[in-house]
């Protein structure tokens, strides 16, 4: 029996043999040029090779949300995209949200309105509703809920996600001039 057995939900990538690529992209503002194997999701891409772990893998096709980044501006699930796929790209992960170690005020806000429990599915919460406020600074609840719909969540329950995303938007046009 193997002691080092990983029981995460987290899954390896497995080498397909082919020649690698590479990749070149900007992720949290770093440029980064990487040789990666072509069949590499961009899931495993943030986490093996730039060591980026706030991005999560559970369902592995897209549909829970734990992935999710930001892509050139928009909200995608990092597990269905080949890392080759982003060549070019404009990334940011939920670790590219604080700046100067002070979290974003939608950061603030999920903890303020206890946002989040065992605090796995936040990251994807995070990066979806960021994507939401860059595009609109002030949407409206059947927005927000349509953006949320897009990643699940067993602890906490939606209404105090719902609240942040609300508290952030009135924020960042008060404090931010959105």
């Amino acid at each position: 029996m193997d002691d080092h057995k990983d029981c995460s939900m987290y899954t390896e990538h497995v080498e397909s043999g082919k020649r690698k690529v590479t990749l070149s992209l900007t992720v949290n503002g770093q440029f980064v040029v990487r040789d990666v194997d072509p069949s590499l999701t961009l899931l495993h891409f943030l986490r093996d090779e730039l060591q980026l772990f706030g991005t999560k893998e559970a369902c592995g096709e897209g549909e829970c949300g734990a992935c999710t980044i930001i892509m050139n501006g928009k909200a995608v699930t990092s597990c269905i995209i080949l890392a080759v796929e982003a060549e070019g790209a404009q990334i940011t992960t939920v670790e590219g949200l604080a700046k100067d170690g002070k979290l974003s005020i939608l950061q603030e806000e999920f903890i303020s309105q206890d946002a989040l429990q065992c605090g796995f599915c936040t990251p994807g919460f995070l990066m979806s509703t960021r994507a939401l406020l860059d595009n609109n600074p002030n949407p409206t609840d059947d927005e927000i809920v349509e953006v949320l719909s897009g990643n699940l969540c067993r602890c906490t329950g939606y209404i105090p996600i719902m609240n942040a995303v609300k508290r952030a938007a009135e924020r960042e046009r008060k404090e931010l001039g959105r």
